[in-house]
């Protein structure tokens, strides 16, 4: 091993970290409560270290070179062997402690803190650092096992991946109640097409499973808007923009109090289940491992969890 590598300190590459997350050093500065100058110094040194440069700019962006990406995976490794060593330390002391890097996908925003919550009544002291993503952007984010656990409908079948199914997630098509189709009884997809379909971005999960399962059924919604988000789909419909497929319990307020209405359609609803999704071989750290035992262990508490987010029925 170059005998260089031996002088970087931790510090040096937690300021690394912040550069590549931010891609800026100013940004990069202000996380870490430091000037930029200090910055540029603290990478110049880790250059001199490793024996190249480490990052390019391109224009007026700055990216990443081939040692860089290197020691980002690297550096990556060491914060997380020093995780989990902070873990197991806690767990001979007969607690468990750390955080848990949870990210998921953002139909599964409105169960999963209320998961956390029961799994945190049993270990007061681990705390949870969550990220809300597409399923495009959790994909990429297994690629690089960025996350310790990851939650997702769709578990990408080209990728070495264990994953646990825990939950069903059902998709509903709803509409305003005031619109035609809430005096219908019995509806075929196929009724809807007549009608605005409200759609989140190319990257979202539950439009790809909808226009799947559209497709297949041979529904083809000749006018779509796109909607960057479930709370603005809510509103979209509310405000009579058209109809939409989203999860059940995301709509569950709103189908309670009356202000949507689930449509009678006979293919539906498209039934999907989240997964707690990582890499295959994945080193789990203890916090990650007690949190996907809680999971495979606790099916009863979970469901009675999920009976708390089925719809009721609107007060006549």
């Amino acid at each position: 091993m170059r005998k260089s590598l031996m002088r970087m300190t931790l510090r040096q590459l937690q300021i690394f970290r912040a550069v590549c997350e931010s891609r800026s050093y100013s940004r990069a500065a202000e996380e870490m409560s430091l000037t930029q100058p200090a910055v540029s110094l603290q990478i110049r040194q880790l250059e001199e270290l490793v024996g190249q440069p480490l990052f390019d700019y391109v224009g007026k962006k700055l990216h990443l070179t081939g040692a860089a990406e290197a020691l980002r995976k690297t550096s990556e490794e060491i914060f997380g062997h020093l995780e989990s060593l902070d873990m197991h330390l806690s767990d001979l002391q007969g607690s468990l402690q750390g955080q848990l890097n949870l990210a998921i996908e953002s139909s599964a925003k409105y169960l999963v803190p209320h998961l956390f919550a029961a799994f945190r009544a049993k270990h007061p002291e681990v705390s949870l650092q969550l990220v809300v993503v597409n399923h495009s952007q959790a994909v990429r984010r297994l690629s690089i096992s960025r996350d310790d656990l990851l939650i997702m409908s769709q578990v990408p079948s080209d990728m070495e991946l264990d994953f646990l199914p825990f939950f069903t997630n059902p998709i509903v098509a709803v509409a305003p109640p005031d619109h035609p189709l809430c005096q219908q009884e019995k509806l075929k997809l196929q009724d809807l097409t007549a009608y605005p379909l409200l759609l989140r971005e190319p990257g979202s999960g539950t439009r790809r499973a909808c226009e799947e399962h559209c497709h297949q059924k041979r529904a083809h919604f000749e006018q779509t808007l796109e909607v960057g988000s479930t709370e603005a789909q809510v509103e979209a419909v509310m405000a009579g923009l058209g109809l939409a497929m989203l999860p059940r319990h995301a709509v569950r307020l709103e189908l309670g109090s009356g202000l949507l209405r689930e449509l009678p359609v006979e293919e539906l609803p498209l039934q999907r289940s989240w997964c707690v999704v990582h890499q295959r071989g994945k080193r789990l750290s203890p916090v990650a491992q007690a949190f996907l035992d809680f999971i495979r262990r606790e099916r009863a508490q979970i469901s009675a969890l999920g009976e708390r987010f089925a719809p009721q029925q609107p007060a006549s």
